[in-house]
């Protein structure tokens, strides 16, 4: 039996009021400091998690519903009626080697959001091939040189090549192909899905044309799809998970072979997915940073009185009330980090991107460590910072390399050596 739209929007609404207005959880400045990292293994009664049970029924949901109301907002739901359309199937993409597909993402009501997804897989697999699904901030115009590829509609920011009055233009086309080395992928037996974040949300504080401004419309009371506390890494993180939804679907992709990544903004929202969405199978969050894989009470780099005052957009209300006073946050990126366990994540780094605090990142892989330790797998490989910058070793992998905040072809062969420890190992 089909859910009438007005009906979903509505107890979609009515939900989320309800869980703000009946939360356990204290207000922030009713909730203790803690000049330390909080225990991922202890949960908020105070008693110690000693089981794979209790880690997966009581604190893993525990800690998912902290960051949903004192840092991200929800995920929004998936609007009912999703469908599938694939718009262009081409085999004979780079020179044969790759079948490339536009595949339109969209729902029974035509003006929810729909997204558009690029994936190119490669032709000589025997079987499905693992795929590394990442969200890119300028179109998928703008990663390989191919006029068929579809210009995003939505606003775009001015960084993005090739745009003109916040749209992409003709000439945007192929300006970001030398960091997203898609040869190379497919060379290496990677198959890679990729959408833009403006089809999920715009990035920006004043407007949102994406999923928060679909709810907004349908809610009663109304609800301000241009609050600048909406929570937009939230949205994102949505689009991930539809296009996972996708990705399951398509029998030229392994289902349990899905791995994220993504850079700064970017790979914050790919660690988020990663976390809510047990389907991913691997984690890639390159120099995310604060909001991200730094920690919120770090000294170094970014804070979030910084980053709540520059995009604020990007988290809820809740967070904005720990600009000052981030120690009573009841939680930090670790947990983050932890709620991916027992799966893999690799944290990449650059030596002059101090903003991103490269070493608390390492920090939180340690303090993430236990959990995977109680899970019965490898955590961090070695607990010291590798003198090479390199450890791809166990479950939680790090790097830092020369140079500043990017993400390069350089990076990503070290993303697929990763994949290839993780996600090939079995087979």
């Amino acid at each position: 039996m089909k859910t009438p739209l007005k009906t979903f929007v509505s107890t979609l609404i009515a939900g989320s009021l309800l869980l703000a207005a009946e939360s356990r959880w204290k207000s922030p400045m009713d909730l203790p400091p803690q000049p330390g990292l909080p225990d991922p293994l202890m949960r908020s009664d105070g008693s110690h998690v000693r089981s794979k049970s209790v880690w997966e029924h009581q604190r893993r949901p525990e800690l998912k519903e902290l960051f949903a109301h004192y840092m991200y907002g929800a995920i929004p739901e998936k609007p009912p009626g999703i469908h599938f359309v694939t718009k262009l199937s081409d085999s004979s993409f780079l020179g044969g080697g790759a079948t490339l597909k536009l595949v339109e993402i969209s729902f029974r009501d035509p003006e929810a959001p729909h997204l558009d997804l690029m994936v190119i897989v490669p032709n000589r697999l025997s079987k499905p091939a693992p795929v590394f699904l990442a969200m890119n901030f300028c179109g998928n115009d703008a990663l390989i040189q191919d006029a068929r590829v579809p210009l995003p509609k939505a606003w775009l920011n001015k960084s993005c090549a090739g745009c003109t009055d916040g749209h992409a233009t003709e000439q945007s086309r192929g300006t970001q192909t030398r960091d997203w080395p898609v040869s190379e992928m497919i060379r290496r037996g990677y198959a890679l899905a990729t959408f833009c974040s403006a089809d999920a949300d715009a990035d920006r504080g004043d407007i949102s044309e994406g999923i928060h401004a679909w709810i907004a419309k349908h809610s009663n009371p109304p609800v301000p799809a241009t609050a600048a506390n909406r929570g937009t890494i939230a949205a994102w993180a949505w689009g991930f998970e539809r296009c996972v939804d996708y990705l399951v679907t398509d029998g030229t992709i392994d289902p349990k072979r899905i791995a994220v990544v993504g850079h700064s903004r970017n790979g914050k929202t790919a660690l988020l997915a990663a976390a809510f969405d047990e389907r991913i199978a691997l984690c890639v969050a390159h120099q995310a940073g604060c909001g991200g894989t730094a920690p919120s009470r770090g000294t170094v780099g970014e804070s979030v009185q910084r980053i709540n005052q520059v995009f604020p957009h990007w988290f809820n209300a809740e967070f904005k009330q720990f600009s000052t006073d981030p120690n009573r946050l009841p939680f930090d990126q670790h947990e983050l980090i932890a709620l991916v366990a027992p799966r893999p994540v690799l944290l990449g780094n650059a030596e002059a991107d101090q903003w991103a605090n490269p070493a608390g990142q390492f920090e939180m892989l340690k303090a993430a460590d236990p959990v995977y330790r109680m899970l019965g797998v490898e955590g961090l490989f070695d607990a010291r910072l590798p003198e090479n910058g390199i450890s791809l070793k166990g479950n939680l992998g790090y790097f830092i390399r020369p140079g500043n905040h990017s993400m390069t072809a350089g990076d990503w062969e070290l993303f697929l050596d990763f994949a290839d420890l993780h996600l090939r190992k079995s087979r």
